[in-house]
């Protein structure tokens, strides 16, 4: 696979005028909202592996594909779907790394009250094999703690190569930790949700209410790790704005924080980023390299799926700085 510049911080980003490059349709399983996608590149196209639901809000996770990157044609039918006991009530918030010929892919399982993260794996993004939750008994909202019964942990973003013949996976909506793993299967957290994460909430930032790990993390071109992660603050009518921030991270020590940006580098500022069915969400799973630039690609206001892009040489000093 192609691989392009990464550096520290990553971007500027524009958000595509054509946003939103995929929106509900029909009357079925994905009628009410599409958003929140992976994305991967296969044979020269942009795979999107998107979650998507009608009004009742059980998530299925959907396929599409564009030769462009900014235009993507849907499959007709879900690829993963409810079908276990840990996800009967919603298949959610994919991310996606391809390792050795295979795609293994983490999701949200959702049951009741419970969101539980889960790894699913396929060699043709089509047919895919659930390996159940990864992590059954954490909650990955502490310490803080957060308004929801028993065990937590969403949001799953496996390093593609390994470090010291292990791979590393940053997981956690509330906080952000990580896990390590031999075989890709089985993981093991690095230290249990009764000790300190590598990153939490910070009051008096755009991190204020929760951290959530974004996109598979990547290696920069000087040998450091790239995490790109959600942040969220939450306002006292229970209002949230969700934003996007970068960590960089020294593999000598891949569990501590080497450096991070102290403000998003993308946030809502069109309509449908500010409208839908939770508003004032930009949230980002899917960045690829592809046609010479960056691709992130996120969910808007849980509802609607855009696509913001970076082509090297672009500077920050042309961009107005967010939130100005």
């Amino acid at each position: 696979m192609t691989r392009g510049p990464v550096t520290f911080p990553l971007g500027p980003f524009t958000p595509f005028e054509g946003n939103p490059i995929l929106s509900p349709e029909g009357d079925g399983w994905q009628s009410g909202s599409v958003y929140n996608p992976a994305a991967i590149v296969v044979d020269d196209r942009v795979a999107l592996l998107y979650r998507a639901h009608a009004v009742d809000i059980v998530s299925h996770v959907g396929l599409a594909w564009s030769d462009d990157g900014f235009t993507f044609k849907r499959e007709a039918d879900p690829v993963i779907s409810p079908s276990e006991d840990y996800d009967r009530d919603g298949c959610e918030d994919p991310r996606v790394t391809e390792i050795g010929g295979t795609y293994y892919l983490t999701y949200s399982g959702f049951a009741q009250q419970h969101s539980l993260l889960c790894l699913a794996t396929s060699t043709d993004l089509r047919t895919w094999t659930k390996h159940g939750p990864l992590f059954p008994d954490f909650d990955t909202f502490q310490p803080q703690g957060g308004d929801h019964p028993g065990p937590w942990s969403k949001a799953g973003g496996i390093l593609p190569v390994p470090l010291d013949g292990r791979y590393v996976m940053y997981f956690g909506e509330g906080s952000i930790w990580a896990a390590t793993s031999e075989d890709l299967l089985h993981w093991t957290p690095v230290t249990p949700d009764s000790e300190p994460p590598i990153m939490a909430p910070r009051p008096g930032t755009f991190t204020e209410f929760l951290v959530e790990v974004g996109p598979p993390p990547l290696v920069t071109d000087d040998g450091l790790i790239l995490l790109v992660h959600n942040a969220a603050v939450r306002y006292e009518d229970g209002a949230v704005r969700y934003t996007a921030g970068q960590l960089l991270i020294h593999p000598d020590r891949p569990f501590e924080i080497f450096a991070e940006l102290t403000r998003p580098w993308i946030e809502p500022t069109t309509f449908e980023d500010r409208h839908g069915l939770v508003s004032n969400v930009t949230f980002v799973e899917g960045l690829v390299w592809f046609g010479g630039e960056w691709l992130a690609y996120y969910g808007q206001s849980d509802s609607t799926l855009g696509v913001a892009s970076f082509r090297p040489g672009a500077t920050w000093s042309t961009h107005t700085a967010l939130g100005d």
